[in-house]
Protein backbone atom coordinates (compact mmCIF):
# COMPACT_ATOMS: atom_id res chain seq x y z
CA UNK A 1 0.00 0.00 0.00
CA UNK A 2 2.50 2.13 0.89
CA UNK A 3 4.14 1.78 -2.59
CA UNK A 4 1.50 2.63 -4.28
CA UNK A 5 0.89 5.96 -2.25
CA UNK A 6 4.39 6.81 -2.86
CA UNK A 7 3.94 6.34 -6.46
CA UNK A 8 0.92 8.27 -6.81
CA UNK A 9 2.56 10.77 -5.09
CA UNK A 10 5.82 10.87 -7.28
CA UNK A 11 3.37 10.99 -10.46
CA UNK A 12 1.28 14.18 -8.98
CA UNK A 13 4.81 15.77 -8.37
CA UNK A 14 6.15 14.70 -12.17
CA UNK A 15 2.89 15.78 -13.75
CA UNK A 16 2.80 19.19 -11.86
CA UNK A 17 6.69 19.74 -12.84
CA UNK A 18 5.50 19.16 -16.08
CA UNK A 19 3.71 22.48 -15.85
CA UNK A 20 6.26 24.44 -14.38
CA UNK A 21 4.95 24.01 -10.86
CA UNK A 22 7.41 26.12 -8.87
CA UNK A 23 6.38 24.26 -5.62
CA UNK A 24 6.28 21.05 -7.06
CA UNK A 25 9.90 21.25 -8.45
CA UNK A 26 10.98 22.41 -5.35
CA UNK A 27 9.67 19.46 -3.34
CA UNK A 28 11.41 17.15 -6.44
CA UNK A 29 14.72 19.04 -5.39
CA UNK A 30 14.41 18.46 -1.29
CA UNK A 31 13.24 14.86 -1.81
CA UNK A 32 16.13 13.86 -4.50
CA UNK A 33 18.72 16.51 -3.87
CA UNK A 34 21.09 14.61 -1.18
CA UNK A 35 20.64 11.52 -2.72
CA UNK A 36 21.31 13.29 -6.14
CA UNK A 37 24.63 14.83 -4.69
CA UNK A 38 25.83 11.71 -3.11
CA UNK A 39 25.68 10.45 -6.95
CA UNK A 40 27.63 13.83 -7.90
CA UNK A 41 30.18 13.32 -5.06
CA UNK A 42 30.97 9.66 -6.40
CA UNK A 43 32.68 10.78 -9.28
CA UNK A 44 33.77 14.19 -8.49
CA UNK A 45 36.03 14.53 -5.59
CA UNK A 46 35.91 18.41 -5.36
CA UNK A 47 31.97 19.31 -3.16
CA UNK A 48 31.51 22.12 -5.03
CA UNK A 49 31.82 21.16 -8.42
CA UNK A 50 30.01 17.82 -7.42
CA UNK A 51 26.91 20.54 -6.09
CA UNK A 52 26.98 22.54 -9.48
CA UNK A 53 26.66 19.55 -11.69
CA UNK A 54 23.93 18.34 -8.99
CA UNK A 55 22.18 21.38 -9.81
CA UNK A 56 22.53 21.85 -13.17
CA UNK A 57 21.28 18.04 -13.23
CA UNK A 58 18.18 19.55 -11.78
CA UNK A 59 18.20 21.80 -14.09
CA UNK A 60 18.31 19.48 -16.67
CA UNK A 61 15.56 17.16 -14.90
CA UNK A 62 12.88 19.97 -15.23
CA UNK A 63 13.31 21.41 -18.89
CA UNK A 64 13.57 17.56 -20.35
CA UNK A 65 10.61 16.24 -17.70
CA UNK A 66 8.33 15.39 -20.79
CA UNK A 67 11.45 12.89 -21.37
CA UNK A 68 9.94 10.98 -18.69
CA UNK A 69 7.62 8.23 -19.70
CA UNK A 70 7.29 6.38 -16.45
CA UNK A 71 8.67 2.80 -17.23
CA UNK A 72 11.61 2.96 -14.20
CA UNK A 73 11.54 5.19 -11.16
CA UNK A 74 11.67 8.74 -11.40
CA UNK A 75 14.44 8.60 -8.66
CA UNK A 76 16.69 6.19 -11.19
CA UNK A 77 15.87 8.88 -14.03
CA UNK A 78 16.93 11.30 -12.43
CA UNK A 79 20.00 9.19 -10.94
CA UNK A 80 20.74 8.14 -14.58
CA UNK A 81 20.51 12.08 -15.61
CA UNK A 82 23.34 12.72 -12.68
CA UNK A 83 25.68 10.12 -13.56
CA UNK A 84 25.51 11.30 -17.29
CA UNK A 85 26.23 14.81 -16.03
CA UNK A 86 29.09 13.73 -13.90
CA UNK A 87 30.55 11.75 -16.79
CA UNK A 88 30.49 14.72 -18.90
CA UNK A 89 32.09 16.86 -16.34
CA UNK A 90 34.66 14.64 -15.88
CA UNK A 91 35.14 14.54 -19.80
CA UNK A 92 35.39 18.27 -20.01
CA UNK A 93 37.16 19.35 -17.02
CA UNK A 94 39.17 16.27 -16.06
CA UNK A 95 41.96 14.69 -17.38
CA UNK A 96 40.48 10.72 -16.36
CA UNK A 97 43.93 8.63 -16.74
CA UNK A 98 42.41 5.76 -17.85
CA UNK A 99 45.05 3.46 -18.78
CA UNK A 100 45.83 1.15 -21.81
CA UNK A 101 43.98 -2.15 -21.98
CA UNK A 102 46.28 -5.01 -20.13
CA UNK A 103 45.20 -8.47 -21.83
CA UNK A 104 43.73 -9.91 -18.95
CA UNK A 105 42.62 -8.58 -15.18
CA UNK A 106 42.70 -12.24 -13.09
CA UNK A 107 43.53 -11.29 -9.80
CA UNK A 108 40.53 -11.36 -7.72
CA UNK A 109 41.14 -9.13 -4.20
CA UNK A 110 41.15 -11.62 -1.04
CA UNK A 111 38.99 -9.73 1.20
CA UNK A 112 38.56 -12.95 4.08
CA UNK A 113 41.88 -10.86 5.68
CA UNK A 114 39.65 -8.32 6.30
CA UNK A 115 36.98 -7.92 9.70
CA UNK A 116 34.20 -5.93 9.74
CA UNK A 117 35.41 -2.80 11.68
CA UNK A 118 35.33 -0.79 8.99
CA UNK A 119 31.81 1.74 8.52
CA UNK A 120 30.44 2.29 4.86
CA UNK A 121 31.38 5.76 5.54
CA UNK A 122 35.48 4.73 5.48
CA UNK A 123 34.87 2.93 2.51
CA UNK A 124 33.16 5.47 0.95
CA UNK A 125 36.06 7.82 1.96
CA UNK A 126 38.70 4.93 0.02
CA UNK A 127 36.59 5.08 -2.50
CA UNK A 128 37.09 9.07 -3.38
CA UNK A 129 40.52 8.29 -3.03
CA UNK A 130 40.92 6.50 -5.86
CA UNK A 131 42.36 8.14 -9.06
CA UNK A 132 39.44 9.30 -11.04
CA UNK A 133 39.62 6.33 -13.76
CA UNK A 134 39.61 3.99 -11.31
CA UNK A 135 36.74 5.51 -9.30
CA UNK A 136 34.80 6.62 -12.05
CA UNK A 137 34.84 3.00 -13.77
CA UNK A 138 34.22 1.54 -10.00
CA UNK A 139 30.98 3.36 -9.68
CA UNK A 140 29.34 2.44 -12.70
CA UNK A 141 30.05 -1.07 -12.23
CA UNK A 142 29.95 -2.00 -8.74
CA UNK A 143 27.44 0.96 -7.72
CA UNK A 144 25.67 1.80 -10.83
CA UNK A 145 25.10 -1.33 -12.24
CA UNK A 146 26.48 -0.67 -15.72
CA UNK A 147 27.86 -3.88 -17.74
CA UNK A 148 31.49 -2.91 -18.83
CA UNK A 149 30.09 -2.32 -22.49
CA UNK A 150 27.83 -0.05 -21.10
CA UNK A 151 31.14 2.08 -19.52
CA UNK A 152 33.07 1.05 -22.48
CA UNK A 153 30.39 2.96 -24.33
CA UNK A 154 29.94 5.92 -21.96
CA UNK A 155 33.43 6.78 -21.56
CA UNK A 156 34.91 6.15 -24.88
CA UNK A 157 37.14 3.60 -24.08
CA UNK A 158 37.41 0.09 -24.65
CA UNK A 159 35.31 -2.92 -22.44
CA UNK A 160 39.00 -4.50 -21.92
CA UNK A 161 40.21 -0.92 -20.47
CA UNK A 162 36.99 -0.50 -18.49
CA UNK A 163 38.15 -4.34 -17.14
CA UNK A 164 41.57 -3.36 -16.07
CA UNK A 165 40.17 -0.17 -14.64
CA UNK A 166 38.19 -2.51 -12.33
CA UNK A 167 40.55 -4.65 -11.55
CA UNK A 168 43.30 -1.79 -10.61
CA UNK A 169 40.68 -0.15 -8.49
CA UNK A 170 39.62 -3.47 -6.66
CA UNK A 171 42.69 -4.01 -5.72
CA UNK A 172 43.74 -0.60 -5.03
CA UNK A 173 40.63 -0.69 -2.27
CA UNK A 174 41.85 -3.96 -0.93
CA UNK A 175 45.20 -2.80 -0.82
CA UNK A 176 43.46 0.41 1.36
CA UNK A 177 41.16 -1.48 3.39
CA UNK A 178 43.81 -4.20 4.40
CA UNK A 179 46.11 -0.95 5.62
CA UNK A 180 42.89 0.82 7.18
CA UNK A 181 41.80 -2.61 9.00
CA UNK A 182 45.02 -2.98 10.55
CA UNK A 183 45.47 0.47 11.89
CA UNK A 184 41.70 0.03 13.34
CA UNK A 185 43.09 -3.48 15.09
CA UNK A 186 46.36 -1.71 16.34
CA UNK A 187 44.50 0.94 18.13
CA UNK A 188 41.86 -1.66 19.48
CA UNK A 189 44.80 -3.39 20.68
CA UNK A 190 46.41 -0.79 22.32
CA UNK A 191 43.41 0.29 24.48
Amino acid sequence: MKLKIYRSKEDTLVRECRKQDSQAQREVYNRYASTMLGVCVRYIKEPDQAEDVMINGFVKVFEKIDQFKGDGSFEGWIRRIMVNDSLTYLRQNKSMYLEVDIEKADHEPDYSQMDSHLEAEDLLQLIQELPTGYRTVFNLYAVEGYSHKEIADQLGISENTSKSQLSRARSMLQKQLLAAEQMVNKKINEI
